[in-house]
């Protein structure tokens, strides 16, 4: 089966793979290192302009190691997420001072540097090195789920049986086992997406397992849904936005005038504080961290 399912996935990547900046030659293993952070749980149309400037202004980890981390926190803008901006730093340092300045070559070595899960270890050993590795990223476990196993979406978390199912479907080849990781994902990304599958444009929907037994409705635990408006993210993200902007300590006053609701805008404040986003100072003053 596993062949019937690589051959023209892949053969349609090669033919509708969209021409992404990550995906170039001169990208390098740090740029496909950057996107991998930029891309979780963001749209590639938000995250183009900032990866552009990202790579201009630190195109090698050392120019980024030698930043206050604020820096990146400032930088990433309105990405959302930020603690990802502090973990891009913090791999950066740990590249700089433990690998000469150079993404690691090693699945092990990548899995060491902060911040860096199984995913993101698995995705820049494939798609930078051209290595064997199971990615199983939201659209690849969607894909997976309809078209072998059968269902309409994968569960809320990723389980040991969706691991094994990803091992089981890799190529032997190392180089086709890269290109299938790359060509599944973007299936997911364009085609076989969320809502609004496109059947029709499908390499693969003569096979697939869930439009065969006619599409039945997503039968396990409700998605989880992705709130905004008037949320603590939402006011993390004003307060943010404010200390961005400004390139000097501000005062509570200024970041009182954020949010309307006392207790969650201190609670928004207290949370940036804990994760090492924002820095107190005495006499009632806000910053990015220096340190």
């Amino acid at each position: 089966m596993t062949e019937t399912l690589h051959t023209p996935v892949i053969a349609w990547f090669d033919a509708h793979a969209r021409d992404l900046p990550w995906r170039r030659p001169e990208a390098g293993p740090w740029g496909v290192m950057v996107s991998e952070f930029m891309l979780q749980q963001t749209p590639v149309s938000r995250v183009l302009p900032v990866y552009e400037e990202w790579l201009a202004r630190w195109p090698r980890p050392a120019g980024l190691a030698k930043e206050a981390p604020g820096e990146a926190v400032r930088a990433w803008g309105r990405l959302g997420y930020p603690r990802r901006a502090l973990r891009l730093h913090g791999a950066a340092v740990a590249i700089t001072e433990r690998h000469g300045g150079d993404v690691p070559t090693e699945h092990s070595q990548l899995l060491a540097l902060p911040g860096i899960g199984e995913y993101t270890a698995a995705a820049v050993a494939s798609f930078a090195y051209g290595q064997r590795h199971a990615v199983l990223d939201t659209n690849v476990r969607r894909v997976f789920a309809r078209a072998v196993t059968g269902v309409q979406y994968p569960p809320n978390a990723t389980t040991a049986a969706e691991r094994r199912l990803a091992r089981e479907l890799l190529p032997e080849d190392e180089k086709t086992a890269a290109r299938w990781a790359a060509a599944s994902m973007e299936l997911g990304a364009l085609v076989c997406t969320a809502k609004n599958e496109g059947c029709g444009r499908c390499p693969i929907a003569a096979q697939c397992a869930w439009r065969l037994a006619g599409k039945p409705e997503h039968a396990g635990p409700p998605r989880r849904g992705q709130t905004y408006a008037g949320t603590d993210r939402q006011v993390r993200g004003k307060l943010l936005a404010v200390l961005r902007e400004a390139h000097a300590p501000v005062p509570q006053s200024v970041l009182d005038r954020v949010w309307h609701e006392p207790v969650q805008r201190a609670r928004a404040l207290d949370g940036l504080v804990a994760d090492g986003l924002v820095e107190p100072l005495p006499g009632g003053l806000y910053r990015l961290p220096l340190s």
